[in-house]
Formats: C-alpha cells, structure tokens, sequence
C-alpha cells in the first residue's frame, strides 16, 4: 500500500508496519522485534535483502521507511544517537582542509564535536548569527563545504530562514544540515524548504518517552544516501532492535503529543513573560519573538520548548530549580514528563565559558521542556518555586 498522499497523523501510524499477506507472512499489525544478529542464505551468491543486522534489520529498516516519510524525504537512516548521526555526517562530508558556517547557538554536544574535529582533522569553523540570512553568506568561503543550522536553536529559540539560507548556500555548492530535533517533522520539514539533509535527535520528541537513545538522518540525494548508508554499516553506529521498536511505538502518538505539548507551552510562555521574577521569555509562539512571523511562514507550530532568565543570576536560578516539585531537574528534552535545567552547569557546560557568553547563555538563563501534564499543575509548581526566591 502507497502512504504517499495520506495525513501525517496517518503515515506516523502505518508507514513501515502494513500488513504483509504475502506467502508465509505472519501478517503482523506491529513490526516484531527482530533480534538476530545473522540471517541465513539458501545459496552462496544470493544473500536476500537481510545479512546481518549491522547492515541491516527488519525492525530498523521499517523505522527508517517511517523516518524519511513523516520527514517528507526520500530515505531516512537511524543511528545510536543524535551525535552519531551528527559524527557520521562530518566524517562522510568533511575533509582536512574544509570549512563549515554554523548558527551560533547550536547545541553544545554539535559545538563540543565540532571543535574535536577542528583539532584533530584541520576544520574550520564559522560561528555565525544565522538570523541574519546576509551574515551566513558573508562566513562562506572557497573551501566551505557545510551549513549547520538549528531553528529553533538550543537553548535560546532563535528561527532561521530554512529557504533563504538553502538558496544562498546552493548558489555556492554548499550543502545546507538542519537539526529538526526541537520541532519534529510534524510542526517542521526543512527538507521541503530545500534544506539537503535533516538530522534529529530521536531521544527528544520522535521517541518521547525518555527511554530511548537514537538519532535519524532523512534526505533525498541518492547518492549521498548511498555515501551515509556505507558508512552506517562500516561504523556500526546503529540503534538496537528493541530501541527501533519503541521509537515506532512512539511516534504513533507524535501529533498528540506535540499538539499538547503546544497548548502547555504557550499559556507557560505567556504566565512566564508576565511574571515579576521573570527578565526575558525565549518562546517562538509569543508575538514578542523577534523571529515569530518567520517561524509562522515555515513551521506549522511553536514546540513544547521554552527557555527563560529569572531575575538574579546563578544563586536564584539554582534555588529556583531546586525548589520545583512536579518539573523534573534533569536534562534532555520531549518526553511526556516536564524537565527543567540550567544550561550553563549542565547541557552546555561542555563549552567553554568565552563560548557560551558569545552564544548569550547566562548564568540566570534556564531551559523547560513542557511535557504533557495539566498546565495548572504545572504553572503552580513554578509560582510556589518562584516564592521560594
């Protein structure tokens, strides 16, 4: 059966698990969790679709199918996790000698491999505000082979134009990465904005649940595919069976969970920028975002992630954080559970502080990830941590 032209909400559910009524077939509604490491041949020279599960698994390559279509891509890859992937794109794309033009808040996990690939493999790197369309085309250089994008960036929710951007770097042969991980392919889909390849970490928002390590890369270039699929097998950097099989039973509810995850996060957005202890909201549904009217034009919604600075510093926020009750102090981000954290002490304190002062990380800036709870239970958990300071 073709999911082509079917709903989202559709293809999140079926695509990779269709009944099989072929001859033999168990006609299995949910794919089973293939567990071999090996699988037979009949005849030396014809091997059949599956040989051995680091090429290649049943379980894995139904979830694959899945990646690339709710990513409206043609081929999708999974991988161990978000940096995997991320590794196995500068190992596949770079070379000793080339340059790439990054947003200057990535991720700190992008920015700490990044910087071990400048060291050990001659890269240059260009940290650039990428909300200024014009500032990226000003960073590209003869030897500039990648532009490495977030939008909504990690973690002060800063939007870049997916299109603009892909058609400048284009015009320069330079292949355009966006991470999709903060909005999921159900509010956003660079690919069909032209960006070139997509990555995300799975952990987040596709798995949800926060039991499952895993990263995905959807395209559409066959041979580059081809380039990535390689080297997925020779690296070995692939999720297990089990972990395949929870992500596909995640992302069977995707569009439910965002849809709350959406409603939570705007009326927290919209009690935190009211609130007396509160200096700045980060939150790209708030009218006060500096890029809300792009992310209108190229996403179908906001995401569950807020960021915020409470008035004081680094002792307040710490209180504040430690007096929560129904948040959970942790990192990460997307599961059905709120989280809350500091990224100075923690997701990004594997950048250096210069780094993160740069990127507009302060000591009284604090990271949530609203999860799918009521939102009076969680609006009266920050009022009481908040009278706690």
């Amino acid at each position: 059966m073709s999911h082509q032209n079917q709903s989202f909400d559709t293809r999140s559910i079926h695509v990779g698990e269709t009944p099989d009524f072929s001859e033999g077939s168990k006609n299995e509604v949910v794919a089973p969790i293939y567990l071999s490491s090996t699988y037979a041949r009949k005849e030396v020279k014809n091997p059949g679709q599956f040989q051995y599960s680091r090429s290649s698994n049943p379980t894995r390559f139904a979830l694959e199918k899945r990646y690339a279509s709710l990513e409206q891509a043609k081929y999708g890859l999974g991988f161990a996790s978000g940096l995997a992937a991320e590794a196995l794109l500068l190992f596949t794309l770079l070379k000793p000698g080339d340059h790439v033009v990054g947003f200057d808040d990535l991720y700190g996990g992008t920015k700490r491999l990044l910087n071990q690939w400048k060291e050990k493999y001659k890269i240059t790197v260009s940290l650039v505000d990428a909300t200024n369309s014009q500032l990226v085309e000003e960073a590209i250089l003869p030897e500039t082979k990648l532009i490495w994008l977030e939008t909504p960036t990690n973690p002060l929710l800063k939007v870049c134009d997916i299109a603009a951007i892909s058609e400048i770097a284009h015009r320069h042969n330079v292949l355009v990465i966006v991470d999709n991980t903060f909005l999921s392919p159900y509010f956003q889909n660079p690919t069909v904005l032209g960006a070139d390849i997509v990555v995300h970490s799975v952990t987040k928002y596709i798995a949800g649940h926060s039991d499952v390590i895993g990263g995905a890369i959807m395209l559409n270039d066959t041979a580059l595919y081809e380039e990535l699929k390689f080297n997925q097998n020779a690296l070995g950097v692939v999720p297990s069976p089990f972990d395949c099989y929870l992500t596909l039973r995640g992302l069977k509810t995707l569009s439910l969970r965002m849809d709350k995850h959406q409603s939570n996060a705007l009326a927290i957005a919209g009690y935190l920028e009211n609130h007396p202890k509160v200096t700045r909201v980060y939150y790209p549904g708030l009218p006060s975002h500096p890029q809300y009217e792009l992310n209108l034009k190229q996403t179908k919604g906001f995401g569950g992630m807020i960021s915020f600075e409470i008035k004081g510093g680094e002792k307040e926020a710490v209180q504040f954080l430690e007096s929560l009750d129904l948040f959970t102090l942790a990192e990460s981000l997307g599961g059905v559970e709120s989280l809350i954290e500091h990224p100075a002490l923690m997701t990004h304190s594997s950048i250096t502080q210069k780094e993160r002062e740069q990127a507009g990380i302060k000591d009284s800036l604090i990271r949530v990830s609203i999860g799918v709870e009521d939102k009076t239970d969680l609006i009266n958990d920050l009022e009481q941590a908040f009278n706690q300071i």
